[in-house]
């Protein structure tokens, strides 16, 4: 398996989330810092489509920043995959 390095998909543009991870510590689990515009309405959410998205590829031990600017889910799921395929935990052409 190749060595697991940090990885970004998004922008900070308006209808948008940028998704940074990185490897976490062993045993430190899934580990989400989320800021949005919409935090007090869809935190909880954003966090639950983030780490469903996680959860489906198996990955633990992994932190991840998430900045929103109101992204619809289709938008988060879609950047925490390119994300993780960046950082080497799925192949590129199982996102296909």
């Amino acid at each position: 398996m190749n060595e697991l390095k940090p990885a970004q998909a998004g922008t900070l543009e308006s209808n948008d989330i940028m998704i940074t991870i990185a490897p976490g510590a062993q045993g430190s689990g899934v580990v989400i810092d989320l800021e949005s515009i919409v935090l007090a309405q869809y935190g909880p959410a954003i966090k639950q489509t983030i780490a469903a998205v996680v959860a489906e590829q198996n990955v633990t031990d992994i932190y991840i920043k998430a900045v929103d600017r109101g992204a619809l889910d289709c938008t988060i799921q879609a950047r925490t995959l390119t994300a993780l395929a960046r950082m080497g935990v799925i192949s590129p052409k199982e996102l296909i």
